[in-house]
């Protein structure tokens, strides 16, 4: 008897050709792509939607505005979570196709669109309600979550439309405040980056070959 074991990492495997076959049809990344690309982010109060003519090419403002959308519904509360998810998770990474911004870039797009981001956010959990996507109630920031409020033919009254817009405003300001404060404690502890990872690892491996010397020693 014997335990079961994962293939060797330097193996070769025979894995999906593409990043898409890796993401559902009916994955909510989906919606979040289709959302944002229909878009006028000019209009909606974005900066920099039209690319310079000069100068270092910057990132899209919709594929920036992905990632938050992303981190909203999956409670990503920092600029350095935002950007580890663009390096190890698969959705995110068909979400902005393959594209890394640094926690730096991810920052600055939150604070230079601060006050678009409002509308946007509005616009995507209205459309979720009445589309009566993830479920029948919407995701919130805080552990608790936006109910539905009108579960029989999914239509707003205007007062009920009013809650729910202030609901979701409400949420959608906690969370901004929360991506603040969390990037402001990542700058006063250094952030969650290890620096010379893999020398660590080596002293590791060297002193535990000490350690297993001097117990037979």
């Amino acid at each position: 008897m014997t335990h079961i074991f994962g293939f060797e990492r330097s193996q070769l495997l025979l894995l999906p050709e593409t990043v898409d076959d890796y993401v559902g049809a009916d994955n909510p990344v989906r919606f979040i792509d289709a959302f944002v690309d229909q878009l006028d982010l000019a209009a909606a109060g974005f900066i920099r939607v039209a690319p310079k003519a000069t100068g270092r090419p910057g990132y899209a403002p919709g594929d920036m505005l992905k990632l938050y959308v992303y981190g909203y519904l999956n409670r990503v509360r920092s600029s350095r979570r935002l950007e580890a998810e663009c390096h190890r998770n698969i959705e995110v990474i068909w979400l902005l196709r393959s594209l890394k911004p640094d926690f730096k870039t991810i920052a600055d797009f939150r604070s230079d669109n601060r006050a678009a981001f409002k509308k946007v956010f509005q616009d995507f959990v209205i459309l979720c309600r009445r589309l009566d996507l993830f479920g029948c109630e919407l995701l919130a920031v805080d552990g608790t979550r936006i109910k539905a409020v009108n579960n029989k033919d999914r239509n707003f009254t205007t007062g009920s439309l009013q809650k729910f817009i202030e609901a979701a405003d409400k949420k959608l300001e906690d969370y901004l405040n929360r991506l603040d404060a969390g990037d402001a404690e990542e700058c006063v502890t250094g952030g969650s980056r290890v620096k010379n990872l893999a020398e660590k690892i080596e002293a590791l491996k060297k002193k535990r070959g000490e350690y297993a010397t001097n117990l037979t020693g």
